[in-house]
């Protein structure tokens, strides 16, 4: 959608349809929403438009491409509104997600960085799975704090038929020596869970590493188009007004 490719003043909705790559129904259902600037009328009535309105459709586009259609509609109806803070505001929350989602990332890559260096678990005992009180031992706390890690979800030891005591197999004492790992690094909860999570369903951190790998790679891309977005939109409002009022 390049204002150089068509003549971009005095277009009717179909023109404008044609340059911007979209249907004039879509064209018609922007303008009913305020993500377009307000359209002048030609002689015979119908809607005139101008390189505002495609560098309007450009903006919409990329925000949406970079932040998402609630964030590019919230952003582009209050540039509309002559509001600009709120404007600046819905994509400031954009930009802030995006930076908790890649602190969160970071996050979990130095945690399983962390459980990789400390080495494979030990077997715990040649006695199958252990009571909470030799499991304890095995990961270095007291049984109390095993019973509240359990509470959040962290544990999930089987139960003894009969008495109900807490049996951890190897799989859980590994989980319980992970946990107490990054409790000592002073890990977040949240952190943690996400870490056995993710090893609860690859078995592996080096696959949980690669799997970050990948959505960092995604968080950069967003990062990319966000950057796109914010030029068109200042692109936007570097433009005299198309029959309406646009923030500045």
């Amino acid at each position: 959608m390049r204002e150089g490719a068509v003549a971009v003043d005095g277009l009717r909705v179909g023109d404008l349809a044609r340059a911007a790559g979209v249907s004039a129904q879509r064209i018609r259902g922007y303008a009913a929403d305020g993500l377009l600037p307000p359209a002048g009328r030609g002689a015979g009535g119908q809607r005139v438009f101008t390189g505002a309105h495609l560098a309007a459709l450009t903006a919409l586009r990329e925000l949406a491409a970079g932040h998402g259609w609630p964030t590019a509609r919230a952003v582009m109806r209050a540039v509309h509104a002559g509001d600009l803070p709120a404007a600046l505001a819905a994509l400031d929350a954009g930009h802030a997600a995006l930076d908790r989602e890649r602190t969160e990332l970071a996050a979990l890559h130095t945690a399983l960085t962390e459980v990789l260096a400390a080495g494979p678990p030990a077997p715990g005992s040649g006695r199958g799975a252990l009571r909470i009180g030799e499991a304890a031992r095995v990961a270095g706390v007291r049984p109390p704090v095993l019973r509240l890690w359990e509470a959040r979800g962290l544990l999930r030891p089987e139960r003894e038929p009969g008495t109900g005591y807490r049996r951890y197999g190897r799989a859980e004492l590994h989980a319980a020596r992970v946990i107490a790992l990054l409790r000592r690094g002073h890990r977040p909860l949240a952190t943690i869970e996400a870490v056995l999570a993710g090893l609860r369903e690859s078995g592996s951190p080096e696959r949980v590493l690669a799997e970050l790998a990948r959505r960092e790679q995604e968080v950069t891309g967003r990062s990319v188009r966000c950057l796109a977005a914010s030029a068109a939109l200042h692109a936007y409002l570097g433009r005299p007004p198309a029959g309406g009022v646009q923030g500045r």
